[in-house]
């Protein structure tokens, strides 16, 4: 039995960016009823407001839900309004190094897109974001960009060449993040543990990335129970079998 679920983003819960449909909100608050729910992802606040907690039934317990951007550096409760717990941010000299490191690795390995739609690379605070077609790239483009992962472990693999002693994941459709050595969801849902009290073995965790070098794998290597997941339909199917075993 557990007690907290917890969910990546991108990909699992929603299309890439995109809010919660309706379903899906309905099935989180059915979760709720019966557990804690966590949603831990690279996005930042913003983006955790307008995909998660805007799209809540007003019927879903969201006392019993945490809300954690930029891979569990950010922590967000909600108290009559969400409030953020903690943010760990990073210093000006280290994001000015990152953001030098993506100009190469970009240049050195020539994975530039024909087209692009906003920003690419976005100061998250306590994460620097690579999107690879920008910010406001069309889900159909980003599908097609890189199905299976494999231009960005290129574009990876040069980035931790030149960023030793960072942590450097793919996310989402298109994107790598990039946090503090030793940020990465395993770290996140370990803040987690501490914050709500819930110990790991008491976690499971959902996910579309749980594989070597993706994003949600970190959970698997902590020891947690995991759900892999090819898309939303797929967690919708994972919620409604935890919600009849929990109930």
């Amino acid at each position: 039995m557990k007690d907290l679920v917890a969910f990546d983003l991108d990909g699992t819960l929603a299309e890439s960016k995109q809010p919660l449909q309706e379903p899906m909100g309905e099935a989180l608050a059915n979760l709720l009823d019966v557990a804690h729910v966590a949603v831990i992802s690279g996005g930042d606040w913003p983006q955790f407001e307008k995909q998660v907690a805007s799209r809540l039934p007003e019927r879903a317990d969201r006392t019993k839900l945490w809300l954690m951007p930029t891979t569990g550096t950010k922590l967000y409760r909600f108290d009559d309004e969400w409030r953020a717990v903690y943010a760990e941010l990073f210093e000006e000299d280290e994001k000015q190094k990152i953001l030098k490191a993506f100009d190469e690795a970009l240049e050195a390995t020539g994975f530039v897109p024909e087209k692009t739609w906003g920003e690419r690379i976005e100061d998250r605070g306590s994460q620097i974001t690579f999107s690879a077609l920008g910010q406001e790239a069309p889900i159909d483009a980003k599908h097609r960009w890189d199905p299976d992962f494999a231009k960005r472990k290129v574009i990876q693999a040069d980035l931790q060449t030149r960023l030793p002693g960072l942590s450097i994941n793919m996310g989402g459709a298109t994107s790598i993040d990039i946090t503090r050595e030793g940020v990465d969801k395993a770290y996140g849902l370990k803040k987690l543990s501490d914050a709500s009290g819930i110990a790991l073995d008491k976690m499971m965790f959902i996910g579309d990335a749980i594989f070597p070098g993706g994003n949600d794998y970190p959970a698997e290597q902590l020891g947690l129970d995991v759900v892999k997941v090819k898309n939303v339909d797929g967690t919708l199917a994972a919620i409604a079998g935890i919600v009849a075993c929990l109930k």
